[in-house]
């Protein structure tokens, strides 16, 4: 949580995103993705600009409806002067959506590797180094950001319609944005993931034969697992939790709200649960579901 008063977007006003993030977590994909949807992105514009970028985009006529800055930690003075930049925007009616891309140490090296690259905070020593350094510098920016998006997992196009369900055409229309992500326990959590749950209280149908085979997008599974004792009242009461946890959120000025429903290999009961949960928030007002599967088809 950030602590940050809610202003809300204002509609023919210009709109405003930060993106930053660790070295090869994507950052030059999320760009160009924003350049595609229409964004006037800058890279790497140093912080104390970007107030003067807003301001010339206000008066471009409409020509310049939404800038995207494209931070790292190249730019001087990166996290002192960007924290005190969004809280003048904040305070201006300007205020900026923060998308953070994040990766794993694990996965961020091997790219680095790769691509046969040096990290830029490594100097002498190994790319863990490099990447621990920068993980420190930007540890404020997480805190600020309204939106973390883990790539470890992530293909291109899965990172490309992330960035468009929070940032394309519909987005500034949009109350409240949430991500509704299965797993399976056994590939690890989802790093990017603001609540998690799990649903390995009811019964696996991986067990059941004529099952086994299907995931919970399909009938036969599905209807398997929300027909299982509890399933019926897991899902009225979290999604009870889930409206006053969206309220609190909005409250606190982050529109973005990422929930993992885990259960052992990703396939199942999660899976249903998810497509059950998304379908149900999705009739809610000004809120905006999307739902993905992460390790459907990783076992």
């Amino acid at each position: 949580m950030t602590g940050r008063t809610e202003v809300p977007v204002r509609t023919g006003g210009i709109e405003v995103a930060i993106v930053s993030g660790l070295s090869g977590a994507g950052r030059s994909t999320a760009a160009k993705v924003l350049e595609d949807l229409g964004w006037f992105v800058v890279d790497n514009l140093p912080p104390e600009l970007i107030e003067t970028m807003v301001d010339l985009g206000t008066r471009s006529s409409g020509q310049v409806t939404r800038i995207a800055v494209v931070m790292d930690v190249r730019s001087r003075a990166f996290t002192a002067d960007l924290g005190a930049v969004i809280k003048e925007l904040d305070a201006r009616g300007d205020r900026p959506r923060v998308l953070f891309l994040d990766a794993s140490d694990a996965v961020l090296i091997r790219r680095f590797e790769a691509n046969r690259r040096s990290h830029p905070l490594q100097g002498g020593g190994r790319i863990s180094d490099g990447i621990a350094a920068e993980r420190e510098l930007l540890s404020p920016l997480h805190d600020l950001a309204d939106l973390v998006v883990d790539t470890s997992n992530r293909s291109v196009h899965q990172l490309r319609a992330a960035i468009e369900s929070a940032f394309g055409d519909h987005a500034a229309d949009v109350g409240h944005s949430v991500t509704v992500v299965s797993f399976g326990y056994k590939h690890g959590l989802p790093p990017d993931a603001d609540l998690v749950v799990d649903m390995r209280f009811l019964p696996n149908p991986h067990w059941i034969p004529e099952l086994r085979e299907h995931d919970g997008r399909e009938a036969e599974v599905r209807d398997y697992v929300l027909s299982q004792e509890g399933a019926e009242e897991f899902l009225d009461r979290y999604l009870e939790l889930l409206r006053l946890v969206g309220a609190g959120y909005r409250r606190e000025g982050k529109r973005y709200l990422t929930v993992a429903v885990g259960c052992t290999g990703g396939k199942h009961r999660s899976v249903a649960i998810a497509e059950e949960l998304a379908r149900r928030m999705a009739g809610q007002d000004g809120v905006r579901v999307t739902v993905s599967h992460r390790d459907v088809g990783r076992e």
